[in-house]
C-alpha cells in the first residue's frame, strides 16, 4: 500500500511538471558524463527478467565486496525502477504501446546487466549467479523470448539517463488511464470516506 501511495504521488507530480516530449532526462546538469551502456532486451525477455528480478536483487545485495560497475548498475536499477513506478502500472511490461513500456525496458535491461556483471564481481556467490543465469536462459528458450521484438528492443540505455514514462501519452492509452484511475480510487476512496464520516459525526455531535 505504501508503494501505491508513492507511485500515485510521483505520477501526479510528474504529470504536472514534466514536459510531455521529454522521455530521457540526464541525472546531472550540463553534458552528461560517460556512463555505462546497457544493451536493451527483447519484449519477450522482459517478462522473464521481471519474474527473476527479486532473485537478481538478492544476489546483488548479498555481496560483500565492492565493485564500482556493479554498484552503478544496481544504483541505476533502483533509480530507474522508481522512475517507472516499479512496474506496478498494469501493462508496463506486456503492452508495447503502454506509456510505461520504454521505462520498463530500461530497468529490466539494467537488471539483466547487473546479473551478468555479478559473474565477475568480487564477494559474490558465483555458483548462485551461474545457476540463476542458467535458469533464466532456460526460461527464455522455453518462451521463445529472444524472438519477440518491439520498437524498444534495439534501444541501448545508459546509467546517466533516466527514462521516464511517456506522460503525454497516458490520456490516449485507455488501459493505463483506467489503471491509474483505479489506483487513485483504491488509495483515495477510503480516505475520502473517512473524512466524510468524520464530518457527519462532528455535525451530529454539535447539533
Amino acid at each position: 500500500m505504501k508503494r501505491l501511495w508513492v507511485a500515485l504521488a510521483v505520477t501526479l507530480v510528474a504529470l504536472a511538471t514534466s514536459p510531455g516530449q521529454a522521455h530521457r532526462v540526464s541525472t546531472r546538469g550540463g553534458p552528461p558524463p560517460l556512463g555505462i551502456s546497457i544493451p536493451s532486451l527483447t519484449h519477450g525477455q522482459m517478462a522473464v527478467i521481471s519474474d527473476n528480478l527479486s532473485a537478481i536483487r538478492a544476489l546483488a545485495s548479498a555481496r560483500i565486496g565492492f565493485d564500482m560497475t556493479t554498484w552503478r548498475l544496481e544504483d541505476y536499477l533502483n533509480l530507474q525502477s522508481f522512475a517507472c513506478l516499479w512496474g506496478v502500472v498494469p501493462g508496463s511490461i506486456a503492452d508495447e504501446n503502454s506509456p510505461f513500456n520504454e521505462c520498463a525496458h530500461a530497468y529490466l535491461a539494467a537488471g539483466r546487466a547487473l546479473l551478468l556483471q555479478l559473474r565477475q564481481a568480487p564477494g559474490v556467490d558465483h555458483n548462485a549467479v551461474d545457476a540463476l543465469i542458467s535458469k533464466i536462459e532456460v526460461e527464455m528458450l522455453a518462451n521463445g523470448a529472444s524472438l519477440n521484438l518491439c520498437r524498444y528492443s534495439d534501444e541501448p540505455f545508459n546509467t546517466n539517463e533516466v527514462i521516464w514514462p511517456h506522460w503525454s501519452e497516458i490520456p490516449s492509452h485507455p488501459p493505463t488511464l483506467l489503471a491509474l484511475g483505479a489506483i487513485f480510487t483504491l488509495i483515495a476512496g477510503p480516505t475520502i470516506w473517512l473524512a466524510t464520516r468524520d464530518r457527519k459525526l462532528g455535525a451530529l455531535q454539535s447539533s
